[in-house]
């Protein structure tokens, strides 16, 4: 027998509604680890889409053709988001057990994922663009953008589900998930 729950005085009407447990958000840390360890899994793919690029381009120096390098590194970035969070989730987010469903639970469009992606770019843009005018040292755009990723990661904190803000605003959310094995035959 389950005791009664006690009753409120607010009207029901004021009370978050509560999500399905499925569709709660992973814990913060865990949702960062995953961020920092698709972070490391990228310098593959940026090694490898910048020797494409450098053979392809002929480029000798790397500052060389260093604009259209970073559009061709945005591009392809933005085919394998798109790509992976359509099917669900990325390596990094299959390790920490985290998918990408949209606000009804269900998988993710291919223009949904897009929209992610380009919204995912909240995470770096205002540090950027803060930076941008003043002559910075490298060192010095690293602390701001890192600061920016803790005030973004922390931000999460006030959505009313955990979510990302990035996310809530393409209508998406990460969620946690178990994965299990086929029976083999």
């Amino acid at each position: 027998m389950h005791a009664p729950a006690p009753a409120s005085s607010a009207p029901p009407s004021d009370q978050p509604k509560a999500a399905h447990p499925y569709l709660q958000a992973p814990p913060l840390r865990r949702r960062m680890a995953c961020w920092l360890y698709e972070g490391l899994l990228m310098f593959g793919v940026v090694f490898i889409a910048g020797y494409l690029f450098g053979t392809l381009s002929q480029t000798r120096h790397a500052l060389d053709n260093r604009h259209a390098l970073q559009g061709f590194l945005f591009i392809v970035f933005g085919i394998y988001f798109t790509w992976f969070w359509a099917k669900g989730h990325t390596l990094a987010m299959k390790t920490w057990h985290i998918r990408v469903v949209d606000a009804a639970g269900q998988p993710l469009t291919q223009s949904r994922a897009l929209l992610r992606y380009v919204l995912s770019w909240l995470w770096f843009l205002p540090p950027l663009l803060a930076a941008a005018p003043f002559a910075l040292s490298g060192g010095e755009i690293a602390v701001l953008l890192l600061g920016w990723v803790a005030i973004w990661a922390i931000l999460s904190r006030f959505h009313p589900l955990g979510q990302f803000w990035h996310d809530a605003l393409a209508g998406t959310r990460l969620v946690h998930f178990v994965h299990t094995r086929k029976p083999q035959s």
